[in-house]
């Protein structure tokens, strides 16, 4: 395949922990080429939503130089996006429209549904970020999955709507404009992920994908195929290293160390003899640390934080359905040792690590083959399926004087169907009767 600047596509996951910028395109045979990664501390967000606009933006910055001098620096302005943090709500609607003849239902009567979901009052703040179809009715039968093509006067389907705050989503907008790129679309992240670590198969059968990412636990639960219920948790990796601060004694960046290199999910995993030695702060003696201990204050966090994702499952009403799949564990927190073990233990459901290498094309596993960069890839993914659907995105002043030159043409149609349909009127109007 030759390297075409209308093939690359670049994603953004602006996390607590990281900022990573990556390109990528598909190769011949469909799977996902990886041509560049910046990845740099992410010191401007908070539990995934951004607190400093000026240490973002520089973050930002940092990680697409990276990611530039990997292209050769062939420059993309045009990113995907990822949101997450705690702001982050879902609901369900449900939508009917009635059609004026009971002919084939089209893309457009499809369209139609789906936007009038966007017109939903919502609570002051919060504006409407994935509108996702469940099933169909049309004309009362129900459990419709494609309806175009059907007869049918009456269309209505059940949606899943995921809200979050106008701030945080405009605050992104802005790091990321003023890093001079453009934002081409916006994805819940746990959406992303799934593109990247679940299969169809599992979708299908029932299962919960759970992100345990620096600031939050996303969850995204499937079923039939179709993203059932979402939610966000305000805890993740942070929260179990401060734990680990304040229970050891420790500095943070110590912390974080401790728990990367010898943290454990299971405590009964542990020998009771083990000790970490550390060095003490200001010339004072070496400190010592229990393992076990360390085990029992990250596994006490570990068990809080999937009470809520339990909890979640349980709220959706889908927690039979997922016994086949279970839960898939993806994000950085999912490195954690023994973790699947806990996870299977506390909620009784089969769980497995998830790393997005089925989508990888031959020789690009080893860079990215991390719980780390699910959400990265997903949004890769996501990226490419948006051009393919809506076409790339142009630079911001050809797009500009695309539009106003469309509304220029709307403008003057309207004007000349005026004209025609007063002409029409005044020819088809009917003779006046006192005229003879």
């Amino acid at each position: 395949m030759s390297k075409s600047k209308s093939d690359i596509v670049v994603a953004l996951d602006i996390g607590t922990t990281k900022v990573c910028a990556i390109a990528g395109r598909l190769n011949d045979y469909g799977k996902l080429e990886i041509l560049g990664i910046g990845k740099v501390d992410s010191p401007g967000v908070l539990r995934g939503v951004v607190s400093n606009i000026e240490k973002t933006v520089q973050a930002i910055e940092d990680a697409y130089a990276i990611l530039l001098r990997q292209l050769k620096d062939e420059e993309i302005k045009v990113v995907h996006v990822g949101i997450a943090g705690q702001h982050i709500k879902s609901l369900q609607h449900r939508g009917i429209i009635t059609r004026d003849t009971d002919d084939e239902i089209r893309q457009e009567d499809i369209d139609r549904l789906v936007n009038d979901m966007y017109k939903l009052v919502l609570p002051p703040g919060d504006k409407i970020i994935h509108v996702i179809p469940q099933e169909y009715t049309v004309d009362n039968e129900q459990g419709i999955h494609e309806p175009i093509g059907m007869s049918g006067v009456r269309l209505e389907a059940n949606f899943h709507i995921i809200t979050g705050q106008i701030s945080a989503t405009k605050n992104i907008s802005k790091c990321v404009e003023r890093a001079d790129l453009n934002v081409a679309s916006l994805t819940l992240e746990p959406i992303a992920s799934a593109l990247s670590v679940l299969s169809e198969e599992e979708k299908e059968a029932g299962i919960a994908l759970v992100d345990i990412g620096g600031g939050t636990t996303d969850l995204a639960i499937f079923h039939e195929g179709i993203i059932r219920h979402t939610a966000v948790i305000p805890f993740g990796g942070n929260v179990i290293t401060k734990d680990i601060k304040e229970g050891c004694t420790v500095m943070l960046h110590q912390a974080e160390k401790l728990k990367v290199k010898f943290g454990s999910a299971l405590s009964n995993e542990v020998y009771d003899n083990r000790v970490i030695t550390i060095p003490g702060i200001g010339g004072r003696d070496p400190k010592e640390i229990s393992e076990k201990n360390l085990a029992r204050i990250i596994e006490a966090r570990i068990e809080e934080i999937f009470d809520h994702v339990y909890f979640e499952i349980r709220r959706s009403g889908l927690e039979r359905q997922l016994k086949a799949g279970g839960i898939v564990l993806t994000g950085g927190g999912a490195l954690l040792k023994n973790i699947e073990k806990l996870v299977e233990f506390h909620t009784g459901m089969p769980t497995r690590l998830g790393i997005p290498i089925d989508c990888l094309g031959h020789g690009y596993a080893e860079k990215v083959a991390s719980p780390i960069y699910a959400t990265a890839i997903g949004l890769l993914l996501h990226g490419i399926e948006h051009n393919e659907k809506y076409g790339i995105v142009e630079e911001e002043e050809d797009v500009l004087e695309k539009v106003e030159s469309e509304f220029e043409e709307e403008d003057d149609n309207n004007f000349f169907n005026k004209i025609f349909k007063k002409t029409k009127e005044w020819f088809e109007a009917e003779p006046d009767k006192e005229i003879r």
